[in-house]
């Protein structure tokens, strides 16, 4: 079982212990004898079965562990204490009903700790869930016709009083620092010399046509997606953004192209946002070949979803062959791109730039000839050796170039069962093979770096966020929610370490601005094939990623999952350089 299924079943282990504890406390009101026992008995059972969860997670790592054995361990022991003697030695199974009641709440609680407080465990949180347990037990027993005694009630008490002294820890990491403190002084522009390639994005308002239906989008230059954008090593790109009439503001952010930190693109943080009537120009070097993207990143989880974002390709030369670039997304509710046939001789070497633009994985299949994967992310992989019938999946913001040699039969590329690109007619079921682990392909060859001078974990969860004007459930980094995750502080020339762990059950595609990281290892193996440069990456449901890379260009960097809503929600981090 992996640790992501782990942290699945013990949750749900965690509810149906509670609500046996609860329900077996309930029926003890109402003095029905053999459902009290019956239930008391499978929260019994259900709370051995989390004992061995937990167990398991703790050994997988203390990330997944800490609040459930610090927390959640003693309210269960305590609950199991003062139940089951109890229950044990009833005569009239009402008296046992206040005992089953103060389980289940025990229970309950622990479940909470876990559902909104997460990682790290914090002696705040513990103590107000201790609070809440006495509390709502006192009630239970005053409803039932007994009066809690008074050592109880001064109990419930003090323990709330020191809960609210020591901080609920719901909210924020201890020693939390606001992320980046905007000044509005944004750094100069880079001297690139004369620009080689200029162009106009011009952000706007609409209507656009997706299978045969009119969509409202927000588009560049009238199109979505925007318009291609392509230079030659060497070149000066300078591109003019204008906003007609996105009123939220627009920029642009190169996604995976390691710009200079003036021309990345993010609001208040690099620069303001280009609001209706304005202008901003970007000047930055082609000096990075592959396949990358560009999108606003203001409001960028509604901006990119209505359409603002188009393709960026920076080529070693002139192209030969076919190049075709494969730009995902889903507008509205309908997938881009449109399916298309494009016939190609024999022989001709092809390259499919595939982009997932969405804020979701996507399944990539090639049908009709092997293939190799020739870079990813930008980045070209060492050694690639041709694959058949093997699908690929990328992540959000990823990119991965197929090449192959047209054969003289028809192929087509399927994106999640649906053909997109192809050759002639192609027919293939594609569901059932296998998926590549790009973490084991190609040749391998040693770590450049011997020591890290800065590690840093990013442990990824969810909790409740009190530090708005209205308390949220935000996607949390560490136990706090953007703005109030601290700052990573580097220093140039620093070799640093991140351990990116996956607590929450859903995928958080990670993604560090200005900087690509070299995979170390993923869920403590290894990684044996060629070097692996990412910028994005699917960090799933219980994983544990180790990647690294030096700090060679300063400035103040996002650092966010790329499931942008996640993002918007919360999980948004700033790296910067002292």
């Amino acid at each position: 079982m992996s640790i992501g299924s782990l942290i699945a079943a013990d949750l749900v282990i965690a509810v149906l212990a509670a609500a046996g504890w609860l329900g077996g406390g309930a029926a003890a009101a109402a003095r029905r004898r053999l459902l009290a026992l019956a239930l008391a008995g499978f929260a019994l059972l259900a709370t051995v079965g989390r004992a061995v969860t937990v167990t398991a997670l703790a050994r997988a790592g203390w990330w997944f562990a800490a609040e459930k054995v610090l927390i959640a361990g003693p309210l269960t022991l305590a609950a199991v204490a003062v139940a089951v003697p109890r229950l044990l030695r009833a005569g009239d199974i009402r008296s046992v009903a206040v005992p089953l009641l103060f389980a289940g709440y025990a229970g309950s609680g622990a479940l909470l700790v876990t559902v909104l407080h997460g990682y790290p465990a914090s002696a705040g949180a513990g103590l107000l869930t201790v609070a809440g347990v006495l509390a709502a037990t006192a009630v239970s027993w005053r409803v039932l016709g007994a009066r809690p005694s008074g050592t109880v009630s001064r109990t419930a008490v003090a323990v709330a009083v020191g809960a609210l002294v020591t901080g609920t820890g719901l909210a924020v990491a201890p020693a939390a620092a606001p992320a980046v403190t905007h000044d509005h002084r944004y750094e100069a522009a880079p001297e690139v010399g004369e620009p080689t390639r200029r162009f106009t994005l011009t952000a706007g308002t609409a209507t656009v046509r997706v299978s045969g239906r009119d969509v409202e989008a927000w588009a560049f230059n009238g199109q979505v997606p925007g318009p291609e954008l392509t230079a030659t090593v060497g070149d000066v790109l300078e591109v003019t953004l204008r906003n007609r009439d996105i009123g939220r503001g627009v920029t642009l952010h190169w996604h995976g192209y390691d710009v200079p930190n003036s021309q990345d693109g993010v609001p208040d943080v690099t620069q303001d946002a280009v609001l209706p009537g304005q202008e901003f120009v970007y000047r930055f070097r082609a000096d990075q070949v592959g396949t990358y993207w560009y999108h606003t990143h203001s409001v960028s989880d509604v901006g990119v979803r209505k359409g603002l974002y188009g393709v960026l390709v920076v080529r070693p030369a002139p192209a030969t062959g076919v190049d075709v670039t494969v730009p995902v997304h889903t507008l509205a509710g309908l997938p881009l791109p449109a399916p298309r046939t494009e016939p190609v001789g024999a022989g001709t070497p092809v390259r499919l730039r595939l982009i997932n633009t969405d804020s979701t994985t996507h399944r990539y299949a090639l049908a009709g000839t092997p293939f190799r994967v020739a870079a990813i992310d930008g980045s070209d992989l060492r050694g690639p050796t041709p694959l058949a019938d093997t699908a690929v999946l990328i992540p959000a913001g990823g990119r991965y170039d197929l090449v192959f040699t047209a054969p003289a039969t028809p192929v087509a590329l399927f994106v999640d069962g649906r053909a997109v690109y192809s050759t002639g007619p192609v027919s293939a079921e594609t569901g059932a093979w296998p998926v590549l682990d790009p973490l084991t392909y190609g040749v391998a060859a040693p770590v450049p770096w011997s020591r890290f001078d800065k590690e840093f974990p990013l442990v990824l969860d969810r909790g409740l966020d009190l530090h708005g004007l209205l308390p949220r459930y935000a996607h949390t980094v560490n136990g706090a929610a953007d703005p109030d995750i601290p700052t990573q502080v580097v220093r140039r020339g620093d070799v640093v370490r991140f351990t990116i762990v996956n607590r929450s059950l859903v995928v958080h595609p990670w993604h560090l601005h200005g900087h690509h990281v070299l995979v170390l290892s993923r869920n403590g193996k290894p990684a044996t094939g060629s070097p692996l440069w990412l910028d994005s990456f699917d960090v799933r449901p219980g994983d544990v990623w180790e990647v690294a890379f030096r700090a060679d260009n300063p400035g103040t960097w996002a650092n966010h999952c790329h499931n942008l809503p996640h993002a918007d929600a919360g999980m948004m981090l700033h790296l910067t350089y002292s």
